[in-house]
Formats: C-alpha cells, sequence, structure tokens
C-alpha cells in the first residue's frame, strides 16, 4: 500500500504546483505604437495621446512611461482607456521623457516593452501672449437684442458704432440650446460689408453641454468671426460639462478660431466656477470678465485693478467688458477705458447697446485723455495653504505637468505647499511654499495638466454674486 499511497502524494503535490500555472493571466502584447494627438515630426508632445495596438488588453490596463521626477529618471504608470481587446490609447505625461513603454495588466502582468516614443516639450494652443488682429482688439460692443438695437437696421448700427470708434458688435446668437435667429448669414454679412466686425455670444446653462456646443457652432456657420461664451452662476460646480462643452465646441470650429469667456470678473468669489476647465487645453483663448464697476461697487479703479490681479493667473489676454448701463458717470467711462489701456490689454467692449445713450457713446468715442496717477501694479493674486477653488487647481494642474504633482482637487494643503516650493527651488525662487507673481510667471510656461474629474472644490458655494 505504500507505493501507492506515496504516489498519490506526490501525484496532489504535482497538482497543487501545476494549478497556478494552469491559471495565470495571459500577458497583454504590444504591437505598434503611434501618435494620435499633438504629433510633431514624429514625435508626441506631452500632454498628447497615443494608440498602441496589439492584443489582450484588459480594463484597467495602465502604461508605464519614464519620466523626470526630482531630476531623475523613473517609471510612472498612468491609466489607459481601452478600446478594444487590441486597442488602447494613453495621455502622455506632463513629465514624460522618450524611451519604451510597456502596458501593465491588474494583476501585475505586463507586456512586452515596445517603442521607443519620442517625447517632446507641449506646444501652447492658448499662448499667454496677446495675439494681435482680432476682433477683440479695438473697442466693442454687446447686442442683446437687435430689434431694440437701432431697430435691427444695418446701416444705423454701422454708422452709430464706426462713428465712436466701435470697430466690433458683439450679437447674441443663442441662449442654452436654443438658437437665435437675429444672428443670420444676412446680418452678418451686411455689417461685415459696411466695415464692422462681427462676433456672436451665447448664454449657457450646462444642462446639454453637446446641444449648447451645437448652438453654438451655428454662428460660425453664419459667418462669425468670434465667438464669447457667457457662462455665469448656472455654471458653478460643473467641470464636466464645461470640458465637454468647451470640447465639442472645438471639434466643431476649430482650434485657432477665435474664442473669449465672459465670467465673473472677481475670480475668488466663486471658487467652484470651472475657469480652468474654459482655459484648459483647446479652450477660450481672451478673458473677457464682466468689469461692471457702478454695480460691483468700490469705484472703477479698485474694480480694475482686482480684476487684472485675480485674471491674471490664468494667462489669456484680459478684454475686458464695461458698463455703459444704469448711466455710470462719463468720467468713469474715460477712467476704464485708461486703465484698460494701462494694462496693457488690446481690446475691451461695452455692455450694452439698448442701454446705452448718446452722452454714453459720446463718453466711449472721444479721443483718450493721457493716463494719470498710479500705474497698474502688474500683481497677480498670491495662493497659500488653507486657500480653495479653482485658482488652486489651475496651480496644481500647472504643477503637475512641471513634474511636481500633487492632488489636483483646489484643496491647498500640505502636499501642495511641498510640491510649490520643490517647484520655487527648481526655479531659483525663493521657496516659501506661496504661490505669488513670480511663481505664476513661472507656472504659467507650462501646459496645464488638466483634470478629470470633479474637484472637491467644485462643491464650494459662491462668496458673493459681485454682479447683480
Amino acid at each position: 500500500m505504500r507505493p501507492f499511497r506515496t504516489l498519490a502524494i506526490a501525484s496532489a503535490v504535482a497538482l497543487a504546483w501545476a494549478a497556478p500555472a494552469a491559471a495565470a493571466k495571459p500577458k497583454p502584447r504590444v504591437s505598434w505604437i503611434k501618435c494620435q494627438d499633438r504629433c510633431t515630426a514624429g514625435k508626441v508632445q506631452r500632454g498628447g495621446t497615443v494608440k498602441l495596438a496589439g492584443a489582450r488588453f484588459t480594463k484597467g490596463s495602465r502604461v508605464v512611461f519614464y519620466v523626470k521626477r526630482d531630476g531623475k529618471r523613473v517609471k510612472r504608470t498612468v491609466g489607459a482607456r481601452v478600446v478594444s481587446s487590441k486597442r488602447l490609447t494613453v495621455k502622455v505625461p506632463g513629465n514624460a521623457l522618450s524611451g519604451r513603454i510597456y502596458v501593465r495588466a491588474r494583476g501585475g502582468v505586463r507586456s512586452n516593452t515596445a517603442g521607443p516614443v519620442k517625447v517632446m516639450p507641449a506646444q501652447k494652443d492658448n499662448a499667454p501672449s496677446t495675439p494681435r488682429g482680432t476682433p477683440f482688439d479695438g473697442a466693442g460692443m454687446w447686442v442683446w437684442e437687435l430689434p431694440n438695437t437701432e431697430g435691427g437696421n444695418s446701416s444705423a448700427i454701422a454708422q452709430r458704432a464706426l462713428g465712436n470708434n466701435v470697430s466690433t458688435v458683439f450679437i447674441k446668437s443663442g441662449d442654452g440650446t436654443t438658437y437665435w435667429d437675429q444672428f443670420s448669414p444676412q446680418l452678418v454679412a451686411d455689417l461685415k460689408s459696411r466695415g464692422l466686425r462681427v462676433c456672436a455670444w451665447q448664454y449657457v446653462y450646462g444642462r446639454d453641454p453637446a446641444g449648447e456646443a451645437a448652438t453654438a457652432a451655428r454662428a460660425r456657420e453664419a459667418g462669425a468671426e468670434c465667438f464669447v461664451i457667457d457662462a455665469e452662476s448656472e455654471y458653478e460646480g460643473k467641470y464636466d460639462q464645461a470640458r465637454e462643452y468647451t470640447a465639442k465646441l472645438r471639434e466643431a470650429v476649430g482650434r485657432d478660431f477665435p474664442v473669449g469667456l465672459a465670467g465673473f470678473p472677481y475670480v475668488h468669489y466663486h471658487p467652484s466656477y470651472p475657469f480652468s476647465a474654459f482655459f484648459g487645453d483647446g479652450g477660450a483663448q481672451f478673458n473677457v470678465p464682466q468689469v461692471y464697476w457702478k454695480e460691483i461697487g468700490g469705484g472703477v479703479d479698485q474694480v480694475v485693478e482686482t480684476t487684472y490681479n485675480v485674471n491674471r493667473p490664468y494667462g489669456r489676454p484680459i478684454v475686458p467688458i464695461g458698463q455703459t448701463y444704469n448711466q455710470p458717470p462719463l468720467e468713469e467711462i474715460q477712467r476704464f477705458r485708461q486703465l484698460v489701456a494701462a494694462n496693457g490689454s488690446g481690446g475691451h467692449s461695452w455692455w450694452s447697446w439698448q442701454e446705452t445713450q448718446d452722452p454714453e457713446w459720446t463718453a466711449i468715442g472721444q479721443p483718450l485723455a493721457p493716463f494719470d496717477g498710479a500705474p497698474p501694479s502688474g500683481a497677480f493674486v498670491t495662493v497659500k495653504r488653507g486657500n480653495s477653488g479653482d485658482l488652486v487647481l489651475w496651480a496644481q494642474e500647472h504643477l503637475s505637468a512641471a513634474g511636481f504633482p500633487t492632488a489636483v482637487d483646489g484643496d491647498f494643503g500640505a502636499k501642495t505647499q511641498e510640491a510649490v516650493a520643490a517647484f520655487q527651488s527648481s526655479r531659483g525662487l525663493p521657496a516659501n511654499g506661496e504661490i505669488e507673481t513670480a511663481t505664476w510667471k513661472k507656472l504659467l510656461e507650462q501646459v496645464p495638466q488638466q483634470a478629470k474629474k470633479q474637484p472637491k472644490s467644485a462643491d464650494l458655494p459662491a462668496k458673493r454674486d459681485e454682479i447683480r
């Protein structure tokens, strides 16, 4: 009996060892890698996308890149989008280095290495330098209801505008998903033939971002030379919707079409407003804050200084909207124009045509007097530990792109402070862990690594509605 018992035990042991081998997961395999988005001369830009072909790609697959961190070459795993069992796409990290990459499936099973992937620095789509030659240059006037704008007469509109140095009209073309037929190809062509530049604007809510983007695109088809997104309190906290809206809009109008965002002027009052999504990759190239100083209070000098201070970190040309409604003092209209020019803006506009009376039109069109008083500070708002909101989120996106990753949640905690200090040291700045003017300028040299999830700060309430 013993020989049989020994044989049985030996067989059981053999089966026990053989079972894991039989159950081992098949390894994924990478056949080739191609640049899919942001490709230049055979290289992929940081922040771009590469496509991987192969076999046995499964949900939860991640791609391993070489990146530069703290001056060292290390590995970094990035979540991939599984298109099928034979295709993956993945975004290239903002600190990626050229080299071979591989896929890691759940459970640690890894593929063969493939490549090399040749990586180059990201090229900015929305450069912080001021683009010239767009309809945002010079002075503009906003049109809400065309029948209340010189009776909708193109000849009268052009005569009034051009006679007061207004070169661009911003005409409402949509409200949510409803297109306004007043922005017609006939009207646009007629105004252009009379020497005006014609842009469209749309009020958006975020209930149907894809539908809103489709509505916006109709204005481009009608001949609009630029487009402005008017997103206000309805869009607070709606990061996913803002990203979808801008992505769909760019698909329809192209990446180079001039787009502006007419948002709140006091960014720090609206911590959950998705400025970073609207200004992110492929978003609005122009910042068009609604600087209605009489409504906000505090005087035109203070309101303009605060607006520029808190909007400069977004790195977009600031083209503010001034107030001609509710009869502001005429000398304040003149002062607003002086301050905008002194801050280096290439253009400004006014809200709105149907509420602007003859005295305001005269103040808009008269020659600009020399600037007097203290010059603008040129400062950026300081963001530091304990702060929260979109400005913090924007800084975190830039820190991650620069190779100093931290949680991208809109909360300036200890980890973000450490990342800021490390970034400052790497750029020869005082490592105080606070983001002030000099640090902002260095951060803006990076293309932000846009967050994909709703940040914690998306739930923060507005501190005050400065525009009523």
